[in-house]
């Protein structure tokens, strides 16, 4: 059980901060919120104390005798900001202690995250940057935010990120440490694709796969969070669009085939083929509904071959630019899972395969994920099981180390 501090700043989106409690706490975490005293007029304290079982205060006067200002920091794993106000990163870059929290962010030895929420103008204010720049400079993690709905009419960059990728990238930190999300990316301009496709048989049905696309997602998060600019491309996938992406939506291989060479054409450094695409699509679609016993039943399917989205990237891509294909493989008599992997790289002719051995229904729709990354040059790139933001990290340290040094 890992000890977090969960401070609270004060916006309208620190309502967001108790479904964030929640599911720390239902990870297994003990969690000491401690919030500004304008994030108390947003969520009262008794919500806080009821969600994590630990008293709430914002005062460095109370409970004195256990000097809460500097123990509070001096024994938490993780200290976790959400959201924080422009205010609130002004006064931790100033190194301001005029509260409970910015004392505590004094005195904490273990890695910081701060997850920014505010009005698009703040954000991109000059003040607001330097402040994140200092932050960072000096070790802290500062998330960049989510894309959307603001208070009121308002729309742009300064949405709190859901607290489903906050607290992914909270058990990231948790596991293996602040350089997980180091912002090794920054520059970078990736294009990830996730989930997999469908092919039509008629309006109704359609011809599809297993893929969740739960790790793409997690590639994208993790690569948004590192200070990439990410692209998504996604298949059919129902999940809140992660933080710090713009998403594609595309139903068929067809048109991932054509949202992929339309992005990475310009000027994406890395292009992470991570969806499954079907191979095949049925020859004619039906315009109504194939009924059984109906004169149009069909008899068989006819299937035809999908282009080869990954082979046609590495055959068009530009000086520089790195493709990583993704591969879901099982054994069979012919060979096992890494024998068909190190094959199929072979006739991709991608720069990174990860592959996935599948058997017996692992990896779809899991949280967890084993994969082996497969270098080109014929490095081996072992990822041991874990979350699937842990594993996205691994992969992307593999990219990382082969990215051209940016000029």
């Amino acid at each position: 059980m890992s000890q977090i501090v969960l401070g609270v700043g004060g916006g309208v989106a620190a309502y967001k901060s108790a479904l964030l409690l929640r599911a720390l706490t239902e990870a297994g975490h003990d969690v000491r919120v401690v919030p500004t005293a304008s994030a108390l007029r947003f969520v009262g304290a008794a919500t806080f104390e009821a969600l994590s079982g630990n008293p709430v205060s914002t005062e460095v006067w109370d409970d004195v005798p256990e000097v809460a200002h500097v123990r509070i920091g001096q024994t938490a794993d993780l200290v976790l900001v959400n959201p924080a106000t422009a205010d609130l990163l002004a006064r931790a870059a100033a190194g301001r202690a005029d509260d409970l929290l910015t004392a505590t962010l004094l005195t904490a030895h273990c890695p910081v995250v701060f997850v920014p929420a505010m009005h698009t103008e703040m954000w991109l204010h000059p003040a607001t940057q330097d402040n994140v720049a200092t932050l960072r400079r000096r070790g802290s993690i500062v998330l960049p935010p989510a894309v959307g709905r603001l208070t009121g009419p308002d729309s742009g960059p300064g949405r709190l990120p859901e607290p489903a990728d906050v607290a992914a990238l909270a058990e990231l930190v948790l596991t293996t440490g602040a350089g997980a999300l180091r912002q090794d990316l920054t520059g970078r301009r990736v294009v990830i694709t996730a989930g997999g496709t469908r092919e039509a048989l008629d309006p109704v049905r359609f011809l599809g796969n297993r893929s969740s696309g739960m790790q793409g997602w997690a590639l994208a998060r993790v690569a948004a969070a590192r200070g990439a600019e990410v692209v998504l491309v996604a298949a059919n996938v129902d999940q809140p669009a992660p933080f710090g992406s713009r998403v594609v939506p595309v139903e068929s291989a067809e048109e991932l085939r054509t949202a992929v060479q339309a992005e990475s054409g310009q000027g994406a450094d890395v292009v992470v083929m991570a969806a499954a695409v079907a191979d095949f699509r049925p020859a004619a679609v039906a315009g109504s509904k194939l009924k059984k016993g109906a004169a149009s039943e069909p008899s068989s399917i006819e299937l035809v071959r999908n282009p080869d989205v990954l082979v046609e990237l590495v055959g068009s891509r530009p000086p520089g630019q790195l493709v990583v294909g993704f591969a879901a493989e099982t054994g069979d008599a012919e060979g096992d899972v890494l024998t068909h992997a190190r094959a199929k790289l072979a006739r991709k002719g991608a720069d990174l395969l990860v592959v996935n051995d599948v058997s017996a229904g692992r990896v779809f729709g899991r949280a967890e994920n084993e994969v082996t990354v497969l270098g080109a040059d014929g490095t081996t790139t072992p990822v041991p099981a874990g979350r699937k933001d842990a594993v996205a990290s691994a992969v992307w340290d593999v990219i990382g180390a082969r990215l051209t040094p940016q000029g």
